[in-house]
């Protein structure tokens, strides 16, 4: 009992947080409730790439996705519109500006030397500045950015070279020993250090010069070298903001039939459970608690695609709590002391929980991985929900059963919806089937 009590404060402590996160942190909407940006790109030509095929378009609208993806889990919808047009629909970022600077970037990373002059100084041009040129090393032999810090406490992003970069680095920073080193940016020279050693490791810094970065800057950066340089540029041909596509009347419409079909199955659980579906409620609006924070917290930019998802998780959520009870009532039935009947309808049940969620998980990654980004919302809510509710149908509702029967015998059987004559004769019952299957007498 002692550890029952254990949980229980534990269960409570992470409906304390839950609350707390769930009236802290904002929701983010999705396109078609909150509206968003619409922007129009036009794909370009350039010399590396004279030609605008169907393989570019595509690559381009990867780029595009995985840049507006890192501004959080969105339902963001690339769509190609003819044969070198891309059409954007950000939800929920109404500034024109902050969406053109992040899908016009370019985020070309590269790595210069000086040119050098007979004597082996570095070249400079008529107002002083240092002549650089490209070494081979660029964003592409990147294999990730994070931001850090230096020990003065100025933001830096750290560089992360693929094995190919690595080597590449080491042997540029052995030659260009005691030479300053350009990095630039979207062709703007962020830095210019002084090469004291070799280099090893394919590890690097970017301390952003002596002004050094904003916070601000340096995730911007980090966000457009994980995302990936655009295959081609783009030119922004179209913009504008747009409102909610469902309409108002169409969301409460949505949230009167989400709210009512949840307070249906609740009710359905404590007519027909009793108490148990009371213990089952609880645990449901438990359940919703933490899966909205986690929504909030990951964050997760929801839809009406997604909250279909979270609904469809929470029938899933009490359909576990059905087989738990279902199986306890056969245990009871049997003859079992309460306590027992509880563990064992649990364990009983846990199998088929378990099967039906990991191929209800599976099918959702599936999804995620595979489908558009309206299906990923979809996905990531359910599978999500589906994780959740195997925690709560599994650890709150046993643990508030455990507590509120205690260990005892079943003093009253209608608190479970059965009569006193069904208490122990679920073996009988069973015993007198076996018999007259075996002189084949059918019911």
């Amino acid at each position: 009992m002692k550890n029952k009590i254990i949980m229980f404060w534990a269960i409570v402590a992470i409906v304390i947080t839950s609350l707390f996160i769930v009236y802290k942190k904002p929701t983010k909407l999705g396109l078609d409730l909150v509206g968003g940006s619409r922007i129009m790109l036009e794909a370009k030509t350039t010399e590396t790439v004279p030609a605008i095929t169907q393989e570019v378009m595509n690559r381009l609208q990867f780029a595009i996705e995985s840049r507006v993806n890192k501004l959080g889990v969105s339902e963001t919808s690339v769509a190609q519109v003819g044969d070198k047009r891309l059409l954007v629909e950000i939800p929920n970022v109404t500034d024109l500006k902050e969406a053109e600077a992040f899908l016009g970037k370019t985020a070309q990373l590269e790595f210069k030397q000086p040119e050098f002059d007979s004597n082996k100084q570095p070249k400079r041009d008529s107002v002083g500045n240092i002549i650089w040129y490209p070494t081979g090393l660029t964003g592409e032999d990147l294999k990730g950015a994070t931001i850090g810090s230096d020990q003065t406490g100025q933001w830096t992003v750290s560089l992360e070279f693929n094995s190919k970069g690595a080597t590449k680095f080491a042997e540029l920073t052995q030659k260009l020993v005691g030479q300053q080193m350009a990095i630039f940016f979207d062709n703007e020279e962020i830095s210019a250090p002084v090469i004291r050693e070799a280099i090893f490791g394919g590890r690097a810094e970017i301390s952003g010069g002596n002004s050094g970065f904003k916070y601000e800057e340096a995730e911007k950066m980090v966000n457009l070298l994980n995302a990936g340089a655009l295959p081609v540029p783009s030119d922004i041909i179209q913009e504008n903001t747009v409102g909610p596509t469902l309409g108002a009347d169409s969301i409460e419409k949505s949230k009167f039939a989400g709210i009512l079909g949840i307070a249906l199955v609740m009710i359905f659980m404590v007519l027909y459970y009793r108490l148990p579906g009371v213990i089952a409620d609880i645990a449901l609006t438990i359940y919703g608690l933490i899966l909205f924070a986690l929504f909030k917290t990951i964050p997760v930019t929801l839809t009406l695609a997604g909250i279909a998802g979270f609904i469809l998780s929470i029938g899933m959520a009490v359909d576990a709590n059905i087989l738990i009870f279902e199986r306890t009532k056969e245990e009871l039935k049997a003859g079992r002391n309460l306590f027992t009947a509880i563990n064992s309808g649990f364990d009983r049940a846990w199998s088929s929980i378990f099967d039906s969620n990991m191929t209800t998980i599976l099918t959702c990654l599936i999804l995620y991985f595979l489908g558009t980004s309206v299906v990923k919302g979809f996905a990531l809510t359910l599978a999500l929900g589906v994780l959740v509710s195997m925690f709560t149908a599994t650890t709150v509702t046993k643990n508030f059963m455990h507590l509120i029967f205690g260990t005892g015998e079943l003093k009253y059987p209608a608190l479970f919806g059965l009569k006193k004559n069904d208490i122990g004769q679920g073996f009988e019952v069973t015993e007198t089937k076996r018999e007259k299957a075996r002189f084949g007498v059918l019911d």
